[in-house]
């Protein structure tokens, strides 16, 4: 038997850090971004008292408390005991704590909350964890979960056992139990998630026990189990059954049943989110504006949550940047423009900046310009071509990373998992635009008087839409840089911007030439999830789901520095067994491939520019965290230390 401490991997430290039309997309984020904030700054008339903090960066430990105590499941043999709790701060129970999130309103928006499907109502964020709770959360610095819907887990062989906390009540009265378990990872298995890569069974063991059998055991199948967010088999279980049905069968994910099922599931609409929570969804409260989660008084954490309500306000930056000036947000996630930053700043709120392992990418559709781009040399060349700290700090100023590796997956995970002669082998890109041309020209390309180019086979390049999300300023400012670089080089591109829940359906349907996407992972901190999500989660077999092929990305490649690969299967084996040094050497040769490769271009790394009001008026919330407290080394976006503070109580009213 194998416990979770026996695995050698473990979360890197995060390294110290300093400093709808497209015009009216530009027009916030560029010069107008100052006038907007400007005039809301009038209206409101605020001032408050800037607060002190440290640095953000510090690596010295905190003490963070958890629901229960850690005993045993962890990631990491070297990894510390938790340090014990801190004294809770002073604060009253009751009142609201008002975050912000975007979700589409129903009909649009639904409660069918498994993984795959788009257009989830508070399905795809940190609050979801206060509602369809996971069944542990981790502290990346430390590598210690912590215990919520689980109280014990352990490797056994083929098998990862997991025993569930007893007496855990759903939101409608009834146990939480295995079967719920069960029918949360068959149904990711009919909406073809990756968990299913390295697991072929889940069955209930007694009362209060569910054992994942591994068709290949790996030490991902902790994440991936641990950190899933768990659904009532009240609300799902006729599906799951249905699945279960085509498997006994002997029919597979390639039948026409299993098809026929995954489309039919996606038009599920449940009428409520049933949660285990300590809060679930008022419907009656659900608009455009806001929604109000209430507190669910039978939930097993319900007495050690502070707050009565949380109140979410809907909306992407530009809707929410004026609800954060007027500090009716305590928290808020959303990438805001440089300009907005320092005005938050002149207010007194405090900036936070997690680190989100992640950022934004230009993905190409090879459907539609794999004649153009399909040679690799031609995308090396364009990542010559575009000036990436730059994008960095056009999007994000201070929170925008610059990216060397170009491995996909974040720099600061690349020394951790390649040795210092195979770091050495990764090519850099730095902005080099006659390197560009040269390799270009290598391909057979040629350059016109009027600077634009053609291809070897005389295909005029250019006339090009980069498309990516109206609302998400981060990314309308980083699309339209790159499209001024691409212009620029000789490519003529121009920003087409579409809702925000548009885009990855778009994305997978196929329709689009460039985007703007996200590499690496935000959520997990295996390398593995990384490479998923650059070589699988917007290419062609993740894309069926939809009905399309996505980027439509030839897996199977030919590289000059590892040999010929299949990077499906090097990506679910650079998650595959126990042994670090294997992993290691999977990860190696999928991080080379996808810096020859480039199946799709890093432009930087985000770092959060996260608002907090935590003085002055209109205070709500007090026990925020230090800057110095390791918490704040998670993601933003995965083990939010928002989340895990109002879980604990740390948390309270002011």
């Amino acid at each position: 038997m194998v416990a979770i401490a026996d695995q050698e991997w473990q979360i890197p430290p995060v390294p110290e850090r300093s400093g709808d039309g497209i015009v009216t997309r530009r027009r916030f984020i560029g010069v107008g971004a100052g006038a907007f904030v400007a005039a809301i700054l009038a209206a409101c008339g605020t001032t408050s008292t800037t607060p002190t903090t440290g640095s953000a960066a510090s690596s010295a430990p905190a003490a963070s408390a958890a629901p229960t105590a850690v005993s045993g499941a962890s990631s990491a043999p070297s990894a510390a005991a938790s340090a014990a709790p801190t004294t809770a701060p002073s604060g009253k129970k009751g009142g609201e704590f008002h975050g912000a999130w975007p979700y589409p309103v129903p009909p649009e928006g639904h409660f069918n909350s498994i993984n795959g499907i788009p257009k989830r109502i508070l399905s795809d964020g940190l609050y979801r964890d206060i509602l369809e709770m996971p069944l542990g959360m981790l502290y990346w610095q430390e590598s210690k979960y912590t215990q919520l819907l689980a109280t014990d887990w352990k490797f056994d062989g083929d098998n990862f056992r997991v025993t569930l906390r007893k007496g855990v009540k759903w939101s409608d009265g009834k146990d939480f139990g295995p079967q719920d378990v069960i029918t949360t990872f068959t149904l990711l298995r009919l909406l073809r998630q990756p968990v299913w890569n390295f697991i072929d069974e889940v069955k209930a063991d007694g009362d209060s026990g569910v054992v994942f059998h591994m068709n290949k055991p790996s030490s991902v199948v902790e994440r991936y189990v641990i950190r899933e967010n768990m659904r009532s088999d009240a609300t799902f279980g006729e599906w799951s059954k249905k699945v279960q049905d085509i498997f006994t069968s002997g029919k597979t994910t390639d039948s026409n049943e299993f098809k026929q099922l995954n489309q039919d599931f996606q038009q599920f609409r449940p009428k409520e989110m049933i949660t285990t929570g300590p809060f679930k969804i008022d419907a009656s409260s659900l608009t455009n504006a806001q929604v109000t989660l209430t507190k669910v008084p039978t939930s097993w954490v319900a007495d050690k949550v502070a707050f009565d309500k949380v109140v979410i306000y809907n909306g992407e930056t530009p809707d929410i940047t004026p609800v954060v000036l007027a500090r009716d947000v305590d928290y808020a996630t959303h990438g805001f423009p440089p300009a907005t930053e320092e005005a938050f700043k002149g207010l007194g709120l405090r900036i936070v900046r997690p680190p989100t392992y992640s950022g934004a990418a230009l993905i190409i559709n090879f459907d539609k310009l794999g004649p153009v781009f399909g040679d690799k040399k031609v995308r090396q060349a364009l990542a010559y071509a575009i000036n990436r700290p730059q994008n960095a700090q056009v999007t994000y100023g201070e929170s925008g990373g610059k990216i060397n590796y170009m491995a996909g997956i974040a720099d600061t995970l690349v020394p951790q998992w390649l040795s210092a002669d195979d770091v050495k082998k990764l090519n850099t890109y730095p902005y080099d635009t006659k390197k560009a041309e040269q390799l270009l020209t290598e391909a057979g390309w040629k350059k016109g008087s009027d600077g634009s180019w053609t291809t070897k086979d005389g295909t005029k390049v250019g006339d090009y839409e980069v498309v990516c999300a109206a609302e998400y300023a981060d990314h309308s400012a980083s699309a339209q840089d790159v499209a001024d670089q691409l212009t620029k080089f000789g490519i003529k591109t121009a920003v087409r911007t579409i809702n925000f829940a548009q885009v990855d359906t778009d994305v997978w349907k196929g329709n689009f030439q460039l985007a703007i996407r996200t590499w690496g992972s935000s959520t997990q901190p295996h390398p593995q999830f990384s490479y998923d999500q650059g070589f699988l989660y917007y290419n062609a077999g993740r894309a069926a789901n939809a009905g399309g092929k996505g980027m439509n990305f030839p897996l199977k490649q030919t590289t000059d520095t590892v040999g010929d690969v299949d990077l499906e299967q090097l990506t679910i084996q650079s998650g595959q067994g126990t042994d670090a040094a294997a992993q290691k050497a999977a990860v190696t040769k999928i991080a080379l491939a996808f810096n020859e490769l480039l199946p799709m271009y890093p432009l930087y790394e985000r770092f959060g520019n996260n608002p907090v009001l935590d003085n002055g008026s209109k205070l709500r919330v007090v026990g925020w965290p230090k800057d110095d407290d390791v918490i704040l080394k998670n993601s933003a976006y995965a083990d939010s230390f928002v989340t895990m503070k109002l879980l604990d109580g740390s948390l309270k009213p002011a």
